[in-house]
């Protein structure tokens, strides 16, 4: 998490302090069928907090024509795929972890994670971020080969995953019971201190004679976490190689990324037929030319599956920029924290679900992350970083749960849209209407439109597709998804 602050507005003008075994057998389960033949389930949170995920009255499907449409009249083509979706949650830090694992007893703990990630019971959580190593929400600085100062290990024979075994193993094994088919991201916050300019974990980089060694280090991380069962499905090289702090961290210009990909990582990973995806840059909207100048590069491009981006600078429309160029690689957004510099219910729900979920989507992000998963009423576990973020529940001493705001904005998304699903065209509505919107088709036919109300009145609409339609009347400051066969 990044120490600067930026500001941004979309009906909210908040500053934001930046945080920074096998493949699973069976597929993801979907969402309760909570259709029924002509009708549109409809599930709505509003800022009022009246309603938190509530599933109301379903609205009756009828013929275009039968009744005259809303002024507000948005049009369908779930014909015209977009890009496929990957899924939706958030990081599963260190001090995420320990949380879960160490301050709820067992009966708590069951209840939290199936709250969490069962698509049935829960919200169905169905993508995680995990830092290689500790990040600033970890409860020690710490990578995977760590060494006495003057120290190196050139074949990496002190590596190993101990401290991960603690807490964020454990954690992860019990999440995938629930969620066998859940994606995992892995982002390394910095190099072992031996291998770095500075020999320190805060800052500095990598030295160029150590990027053959630390294309190992992600093998043997890759390799670890499979003999665990835990299948790693993209890896980014370096989380905000912009953004050298006081916690660990590593700087990691364009130029150095491009060289440690083309030259390093890639062509090792394609020697070892590793299926896991390389993704780069993973920092702000502001700098989309750093990806850019990498995608450009041939041999580079060749190896990475996509880029990844944060939130705390920078505006959503910079993943469009990145995919017009390169339509052919993936867009990931994997970062954005909310906190106590906003606290407003209301508007950070609009906030998220503009820029974040239906935000990316519509700039063709093939999933969306939150940042903390779970922290303390303190805020905490904290590694010298933020010191003021809020995760996605808030975990007690005495081991009740807070639901947050981020919990029900991820919920809107990853209960109903599931892995495999496709973002699909529609119409978008202008601005004056206080409507955003984005689409899905899921892989069992389900349709899906998640829309936000962003004006302080109730907003009338009305859905087309192909011969149907339906029209509904949103709640002011609300997000409702919309569910139907």
């Amino acid at each position: 998490m990044k120490a600067n602050l930026i500001a941004t507005a979309v009906s909210l003008a908040v500053a934001l302090n930046g945080c920074s075994a096998g493949t699973p057998a069976t597929d993801s389960p979907g969402p309760v069928d909570t259709t029924s033949s002509g009708k549109v389930a409809v599930w709505v949170t509003n800022g009022q907090q009246s309603k938190l995920l509530k599933n109301e009255n379903p609205v009756t499907i009828g013929k275009v024509g039968a009744v005259a449409p809303s002024a507000h009249l948005i049009g369908i083509d779930f014909s015209t795929k977009l890009q496929e979706m990957d899924g939706f949650g958030a990081a599963l830090t260190g001090s995420s972890a320990y949380l879960i694992n160490r301050k709820l007893n067992v009966s708590q703990r069951e209840a939290l994670l199936k709250d969490l990630f069962d698509p049935q019971t829960g919200i169905g959580i169905s993508y995680l971020r995990v830092t290689m190593g500790a990040s600033d929400f970890s409860l020690e600085d710490f990578t995977y080969n760590d060494l006495p100062a003057g120290q190196t290990d050139p074949g990496l024979k002190q590596f190993s995953i101990s401290k991960d075994q603690a807490d964020l193993l454990p954690v992860l094994k019990s999440v995938v019971v629930l969620q066998p088919a859940i994606k995992i991201m892995a982002t390394p916050w910095s190099a072992p201190a031996w291998m770095k300019t500075n020999g320190k974990l805060a800052g500095g980089s990598l030295k160029p004679e150590w990027y053959e060694t630390y294309s190992n280090y992600f093998v043997k991380y890759l390799d670890a976490y499979r003999k665990e069962g835990i299948a790693i499905d993209a890896i980014s090289v370096q989380n905000e190689p912009l953004h050298e702090a006081a916690y660990p961290s590593m700087g990691m210009d364009s130029v150095a990324q491009c060289n440690f990909i083309k030259n390093h990582l890639g062509p090792l990973f394609r020697t070892k037929a590793i299926g896991t995806k390389i993704l780069l840059y993973d920092h702000n909207w502001d700098r989309p030319g750093y990806p850019l100048s990498i995608l450009g590069d041939p041999k580079a491009n060749q190896y990475v599956a996509g880029s990844a981006f944060h939130a705390y600078g920078g505006n959503v429309s910079a993943m469009s920029q990145v995919h017009d160029r390169f339509p052919d690689k993936g867009l990931y957004f994997t970062e954005i924290s909310g906190g106590r510099w906003a606290t407003n219910f209301a508007d950070n729900l609009k906030w998220n679900m503009s820029n974040i979920f239906i935000g990316t989507a519509n700039n063709w992000s093939k999933n969306a992350l939150l940042w903390n998963l779970a922290l303390d009423e303190n805020d905490g576990p904290k590694n010298k970083g933020c010191d003021n973020c809020r995760g996605v529940v808030t975990i007690a001493s005495n081991g009740s749960v807070t639901k947050n705001v981020e919990y029900y904005a991820i919920a809107h998304m990853s209960k109903f849209v599931r892995p495999g699903a496709f973002h699909v065209q529609s119409d978008r509505l202008g601005a004056s209407t206080g409507l955003e919107h984005v689409a899905f088709l899921n892989t069992d036919g389900s349709k899906v439109l998640v829309i936000l109300n962003q004006s302080a009145d109730n907003r009338k609409f009305t859905v087309s597709f192909g011969e149907n339609q339906f029209s509904y009347t949103i709640d002011p400051n609300a997000v409702a998804t919309l569910v139907w066969k």
